[in-house]
C-alpha cells in the first residue's frame, strides 16, 4: 500500500508540474502576444492529446533546437504514454539526423525533467541491446544503390550509413520501427530538409504509418514547424501517396 501511495504521489507531482509550466507559458504569451495564446488554446494545445502527436512535437522541437518549451512537452509526452526509454532513443536517433549539438542541448533539458520524475538508469535503454531482425534483401538493395551513387564521393559516409545507421541505430529495439520513422519524417519536415523525405515517408508507411496518419503529421507540423516547411513537404507526400499500391 505504501508503494501505491508513493506512485500516486509522484504521478500527482508530475501532473502539477505540467500544469504549472502551462500556466507560465500562457502568462508569458498573454503578456506579449495575446492572439498567440488564443491560437495556442484553440488550435494547438487542444489537439496535442495523443502519444503520436507528442512524438511529432518532440521531434520538431529537437530538430529546430527549440528547447524552451521542451520540458512542458516532454512532461506531456510522458503523461501521454511515451516512455523514458523511447524518449532516450529519440534523442539518440536524432543526433544522427540533426547533429550532436541538438542532441546535447536536448540532454541538458531532459535531465532535469527525468530527475523531477525520479526516472533513473533502470528506466533507460541498454547501451547495446539485442537488435531487431534485419530485412537483409531490402538493406542490401539500399546499400548497393547508395554505394553506386556516392561511393566515389564520400566512401566514409556510405560505410557509416550502412554500418551504423541501418545495421545498428535503426535496429535498436526500444523505439519501434514505425515510431523511429515517425520521428525521422517529422524532423525532416520541421527543418525543411525534404530531399530525403520521399524515401523516409515510404519507409514509415512500410513500417505501419497510414496515409491518414501521415496527413495528420503534416497538419500538426504546420503549427510546430511552420507553414512554409509543410508546404514544401506536401508535393513529396502527394507523390508518395499516389505511387504507393492501393
Amino acid at each position: 500500500m505504501k508503494l501505491i501511495a508513493v506512485i500516486a504521489a509522484l504521478s500527482l507531482l508530475g501532473a502539477t508540474a505540467v500544469r504549472a509550466e502551462e500556466t507560465k507559458m500562457r502568462e508569458d504569451m498573454r503578456s506579449v502576444a495575446p492572439a498567440l495564446d488564443k491560437y495556442s488554446q484553440d488550435r494547438v494545445l487542444g489537439d496535442v492529446s495523443t502519444r503520436d502527436r507528442s512524438i511529432v512535437t518532440l521531434a520538431a522541437l529537437i530538430a529546430r533546437g527549440q528547447t524552451t518549451e521542451l520540458p512542458f512537452y516532454l512532461n506531456l509526452a510522458l503523461d501521454n504514454g511515451v516512455t523514458p526509454k523511447e524518449f532516450s532513443e529519440i534523442i539518440t536517433h536524432l543526433a544522427f539526423y540533426l547533429g550532436w549539438s541538438n542532441a546535447m542541448a536536448t540532454v541538458a533539458t531532459t535531465k532535469d525533467v527525468f530527475a523531477a520524475r525520479n526516472i533513473g538508469a533502470d528506466q533507460l535503454p541498454a547501451v547495446s541491446p539485442p537488435p531487431l531482425p534485419l530485412n537483409e534483401a531490402a538493406e542490401s538493395e539500399r546499400a548497393t544503390r547508395v554505394d553506386q551513387q556516392f561511393g566515389n564521393v564520400a566512401p566514409g559516409v556510405v560505410k557509416y550509413t550502412t554500418d551504423i545507421l541501418f545495421r545498428d541505430l535503426w535496429l535498436r529495439p526500444d523505439l519501434a520501427p514505425r515510431d523511429r520513422s515517425l520521428v525521422t519524417v517529422s524532423a525532416l519536415i520541421a527543418t525543411g530538409q525534404v530531399a530525403q523525405l520521399g524515401g523516409h515517408l515510404n519507409r514509415a508507411m512500410d513500417n505501419g504509418l497510414t496515409q491518414g496518419q501521415a496527413a495528420e503529421v503534416l497538419t500538426h507540423l504546420a503549427f510546430y514547424g511552420g507553414w512554409p516547411n509543410v508546404f514544401s513537404a506536401m508535393p513529396i507526400a502527394k507523390d508518395v501517396f499516389e505511387k504507393r499500391p492501393k
